[in-house]
């Protein structure tokens, strides 16, 4: 009596402990990332950089011009939080020293960039991270800026684009926020916003 007594308490003890693993969420289900993309961001830990994929290479060449997917996350998802500090380590790394990354640049299909805010000098012009960033109005003046990226190596163009334009995005907390940027703040967000629809720069460019 006493052994079964004990086998029937492990047998509930069991049953607690896989109904509470039940209400543990995948990581994949809360970020909305693939396998693939999972192998990638922690392939290393956050303090590391990401291989910047090129349009010298085939494949990255392909995966460059997709459509990224939006972000449907919570905000207490681990995997966010890792990869966004992952990206923002590749655009500082001194091998690439950008002012802007956009997360296809990375191997990953979704809306996440990160962009240098030259127009917050009292901040002293900070990197911030933008989810599901789109451009919602565009000035109808325009100006002619140098564009580099650092998935197109070893070139600078002269590119025309907008001055100003409103931006609506995601900020980590989950939050939806409206802006207006002007200013070279705002090339680096249209660049950048680019990427997420496979555009790049050398596509505003008329003799190309």
């Amino acid at each position: 009596m006493k052994m079964k007594s004990n086998y029937s308490l492990l047998f509930l003890l069991a049953l607690l402990i896989l109904n509470s693993c039940k209400n543990i969420p995948s990581t994949s289900s809360t970020s909305y990332f693939s396998e693939e993309e999972l192998k990638l961001i922690y392939e290393q830990d956050s303090s590391q950089s990401m291989r910047v994929w090129k349009i010298t290479n085939k494949e990255d060449s392909i995966f460059l011009r997709k459509n990224c997917q939006e972000v449907k996350f919570n905000p207490n998802d681990t995997t966010i939080h890792h990869f966004v500090h992952r990206l923002f380590k590749t655009v500082r790394n001194p091998k690439s020293l950008g002012v802007g990354i956009a997360a296809p640049q990375v191997g990953i299909n979704k809306r996440i960039i990160w962009v240098k805010r030259f127009d917050k000098v009292e901040e002293e012009m900070p990197f911030e991270v933008y989810l599901n960033p789109k451009i919602i109005k565009y000035s109808e003046e325009v100006k002619e800026t140098m564009e580099g990226c650092l998935s197109i190596p070893d070139r600078t163009e002269k590119v025309i684009r907008p001055d100003k334009i409103t931006i609506e995005y995601q900020t980590l907390d989950g939050k939806v926020h409206q802006e207006i940027v002007d200013g070279f703040t705002s090339v680096i967000f249209q660049h950048e916003i680019d990427h997420l629809d496979g555009i790049l720069y050398l596509d505003h460019l008329k003799n190309e």
